[in-house]
Order: C-alpha cells, then structure tokens, then sequence
C-alpha cells in the first residue's frame, strides 16, 4: 500500500528566510555619511543643537589624533561664548543616593526654566577599560526633560584625562546656552580633587547612621565643601540625620577660615520625597551673590583657567614621552633590567628621560 503525501501535514518543512546582515545597512551608510566640518558642529552647538553637542564631546573624548585637533578648533570657537553658567560639582560615599539627589534637584532646577547640564564622570574598568555609562538609566525623568542634557562619559582610568575631557565638554555645554552644569563625580576619592578645580561650587552628599560621621570620610574633602546635605533625612532616619548635622557643623568650626570667607552650610535632605531639596538652589544662589561681591569667584576662575594650561602641558608631554619611537624601543629591555634587579628605578627613570631629551 503506498503512502500518499499529505500537504497539509505538521510535518512538512517549509523553507527558511535569510538571515538579516548583522548591521544595518542603511544605519552603516547613514554613519559614513555624518562626518561634520568643525563650522558646521560650532553652528550647531550655538544654536542649541544637542545631537552636534553629543558630537563634539564625543570627539573630545576620543583618542583618534584627527579627532583630538578638530575637538580643539571646536573648543577654541565655543570660548567667547562659554562662561556664563554656575558650575556645580557633586559628590558623595558610594550609595549616597548621588544619581536619585541629582534628579530630584535638577527638576527643581530646570522646573525655574534654567537649562541644566549633568555631566557625569562614570568609573572604567583597569582591566576591560569599559564603562557601565549608567546615570541615564537612573534618571529617567531628568533624561526626558527638554530642559536637561545629560552625558556619562568614561573615566578610561586616567584623572588628568578626565579633567581636560570635562573641562572641555564644560565649555561646549556653555556655548549651547545651559544656565547650570553638574559635574557628579564616581564618588569619594582623588576625582574630587579634579572635580574641585573646575568647579564654581563643591557639594558634599553624606549618610547618617553610616558609622562614625567624623571618620567616614577624609578631612581634606570635607575642607573644599561649600556644603555639605546629609541625605535620606527621610522615615526612621531623620533623628540621625539631624545628629549628624549637629556633629558637622562642630566640625567646621575646627576648621581654618575658607579663601573665600564663606562659612560652609550643613543641611539634611531627603531626594527620594523632596524634603529640603529646593532649599539648596537658594544656598547655592547665596553663594555665587557672596563669593561674586568679594571678587573671589573671578579669582577661581583665573585661577582655574591657569591650573587647566598646567595640566594641558603635562598631559602633553606624558603622551609625547610615551609615544616616542625611541622610548617605546627602549621600554620592554629596562623594565626587564629593573625586574631582574640590575637597575633601581631612579636610575631607569633617568635613562628613559635621558633618551628622550637627547632625540637621538
């Protein structure tokens, strides 16, 4: 008996489509065509442009020479028009609700019409040199806001990276008109340091309840504060908020006067209800009208501007030093004499530069 085929039947293999490419070929042809002249990115940027201000930072960040040089025709363009906003730095121990803090100040920011820029500098792995880039993912609503722009940018592990790439993205996010900018640090540690000298105000987020208040964090940060919030004053913790706020304001007052003449104000805050936090703007408003009377706030600026040519020469010549030929030929015999004890590191130290002063 023969067996008739059933087209109808489950069993029937139909055939398959192809597999789509791995890339989109339109988005690949879309993203050969983007190349921007360093006018057309300037116009843009003046003009309000974000998507050619994501540009520009991103050229800033990048490690590509050709890129480095127009990044630098961009900056030196944006110059006459940066300047006019009120910097603000941003830090505290890991878990101090920085990211949650941010978002409910900045829509209080932005709900008085100002433009805000958050820049936030994100850790990189030593190992994989990758980033998490996470913030806007954290603060949604600021991120949806037509008011805010916010922008993660990689750490790459080197600090005096990190210092030119955000003074730099500084001075563009002025250009486009942003009224404030945030620079949120990866939390407590030597990026405050950075973070302090390109900023017009220093803000220190803390927990209480957190251990011992006066020890969980080194004098030298607390000394650059202009202000420190104690954070989550908010259910079971707003006693031991206020205890905290007692205990550093005692502590301030051991300090040595500021440069400035202005006293450092201690508060407690809750972001997650919004308890205290409109109080900060006026804080920080009090600040800029003290500093700004006295002439101090013209002063950091100058003196900032002159720390960010210090810094420009030193990153110049470590990259030119690292670079070079003959020190690159000459690297992999000295550390291995140093690793087999034939040299101190002094002595390797001074045979590399030697080589490198003398051009040969």
């Amino acid at each position: 008996m023969t067996k008739k085929n059933n087209d109808n039947s489950a069993l029937k293999v139909n055939e398959g489509i192809s597999q789509p490419p791995s890339v989109n070929p339109y988005l690949s042809k879309k993203r050969k065509s983007e190349k921007c002249s360093t006018e057309t990115i300037f116009q843009g940027i003046i003009n309000g442009d974000m998507r050619l201000l994501s540009k520009a930072i991103t050229l800033i960040e990048s490690s590509n020479q050709e890129h480095h040089k127009q990044s630098q025709e961009i900056v030196e363009k944006c110059l006459p028009y940066a300047g006019n906003s009120v910097r603000i730095g941003i830090t505290g121990v890991p878990g101090v609700g920085k990211s949650t803090f941010i978002e409910s100040f900045g829509k209080s920011i932005t709900s008085k019409n100002y433009k805000l820029a958050v820049l936030a500098i994100d850790p990189s792995s030593n190992r994989t040199k990758g980033s998490i880039l996470g913030d806007k993912t954290r603060m949604v609503d600021l991120s949806a806001d037509e008011n805010a722009f916010i922008r993660p940018s990689p750490s790459s592990g080197s600090l005096g990276g990190v210092a030119r790439k955000t003074r730099e993205s500084i001075i563009l996010c002025e250009a486009a008109g942003f009224d404030v900018i945030f620079v949120e640090t990866v939390g407590v540690g030597q990026s405050e340091i950075a973070v302090h000298s390109m900023v017009d105000f220093f803000l220190l987020l803390m927990l209480a309840g957190a251990g011992d208040e006066l020890q969980g964090i080194k004098r030298g940060i607390m000394e650059m504060a202009d202000a420190i919030l104690i954070n989550k004053a908010d259910g079971n913790n707003v006693h031991m908020a206020n205890l905290a706020k007692t205990q550093y304001r005692s502590a301030l007052h051991l300090f040595p006067p500021t440069e400035s003449g202005w006293v450092p104000v201690v508060e407690t805050c809750s972001a997650q209800t919004g308890e205290n936090v409109d109080k900060v703007w006026g804080i920080i408003e009090n600040y800029a009208h003290h500093v700004k009377e006295n002439g101090f706030f013209q002063q950091r600026r100058n003196n900032q501007n002159k720390m960010i040519m210090y810094d420009s020469v030193n990153e110049s010549l470590k990259n030119d030093f690292y670079h070079n030929e003959n020190i690159k030929q000459m690297l992999p015999q000295i550390e291995k004499e140093l690793l087999e004890l034939k040299k101190s590191s002094y002595m390797a130290a001074n045979e590399l530069l030697k080589k490198y002063y003398t051009k040969e």
